[in-house]
C-alpha cells in the first residue's frame, strides 16, 4: 500500500468562499471527496491511499513533506502563496524529488494568467512536475501521474 500526501497550504481551507470567480464555488471537503473518487478508478486503486492535509502554516507544511521523505510517500502539493517566496518550503520539497518520490506541483488558477508576483515559483526548480489552470482537475491529473509512476 502506499499513501500519496496530498498537502494543501495556506488559504485553500477557504475554498468556496474565498474569491469563487477565481477559484470556482467547491470547497476543500468537495475537492477531497473528487480526488477520493478519482483514486478509486484508477488501474492501481487496491494499492493507494490518500493522506489529504491543508494548513496555513509554514512550519507544519514543511514538517509534512519531511514525514513524507521519512515515509517514503509520493507527494502532491498545492503551496499556494507559499509558492512564491518560502526557500525554507523549497528545500523540503526538494527533499521529496531529491530522494527519487514523486513531487507534483498543483494549482487551481493558472499562475501566469495572474498577478506578475504570482509567476514565479521557488518549488517549481524541484518539482517532479508542475499542473496549473485546470481548478479541481489540476489534483485528477497529480493523482493519474503520481498512480503511472507507481505502476
Amino acid at each position: 500500500m502506499t499513501t500519496v500526501f496530498v498537502l494543501n497550504g495556506p488559504n485553500l481551507g477557504r475554498l468556496g468562499s474565498r474569491e469563487p470567480d477565481v477559484y470556482g464555488g467547491g470547497t476543500l471537503v468537495d475537492l477531497q471527496a473528487q480526488l477520493e473518487a478519482h483514486a478509486q478508478t484508477l488501474p492501481n486503486a487496491a494499492s493507494i491511499t490518500l493522506d489529504f492535509r491543508q494548513t496555513d502554516s509554514e512550519t507544519e507544511l514543511i514538517s509534512w513533506l519531511h514525514e513524507a521523505v521519512d515515509a517514503g510517500a509520493p507527494v502532491i502539493m498545492n503551496p499556494a502563496a507559499f509558492t512564491h517566496y518560502s526557500y525554507a518550503l523549497r528545500d523540503a520539497a526538494a527533499q521529496v524529488s531529491g530522494s527519487g518520490l514523486p513531487l507534483i506541483e498543483v494549482h487551481i488558477t493558472n499562475p501566469h494568467t495572474r498577478e506578475e508576483f504570482r509567476h514565479t515559483s521557488v518549488i517549481s526548480g524541484v518539482a517532479t512536475g508542475v499542473i496549473a489552470g485546470f481548478g479541481f482537475e489540476s489534483y485528477i491529473l497529480g493523482l493519474d501521474a503520481v498512480a503511472r509512476r507507481l505502476s
